[in-house]
């Protein structure tokens, strides 16, 4: 513990039993994330939610090349969060069947999707 420090109470536990968080911790870090996309393949109806989406495009090799707004042939949606851990990435786009402001239908190499903006 660091000198002159007050010890931080993130979590009490009320009367009742029940476990309540530090109203402080509660407004900085208890907020629900709001999702905006709602992904859905085709063939069984496996759906993924994501605050964001990146399209991804890799070289002949398989690595990496650059990432994307928008959807092409070609790119692969990958679902928030970004980083070694993510929603979901699907393999590449090889057909766009439709494509409105919310809304995205398209085929991969392996899935049929369908992307919506919430």
């Amino acid at each position: 513990m660091i000198g002159g420090a007050q010890p931080k109470v993130l979590l009490t536990q009320n009367e009742d039993g029940n476990l309540e968080l530090d109203k402080t911790f509660e407004a900085i870090f208890g907020k629900e994330i709001e999702h905006k996309y709602k992904l859905v393949r085709g063939r069984d109806q496996l759906t993924k939610t994501s605050v964001a989406v990146k399209w991804l495009e890799f070289n002949e090799d398989g690595r990496y090349k650059a990432d994307f707004e928008d959807i092409a042939v070609g790119r692969s949606l990958l679902m928030s969060p970004f980083g070694p851990s993510f929603t979901w990435q699907t393999t590449p786009v090889t057909e766009i069947v439709e494509q409105r402001e919310d809304y995205i239908k398209f085929r991969t190499e392996n899935s049929n999707y369908e992307l919506f903006v919430l």
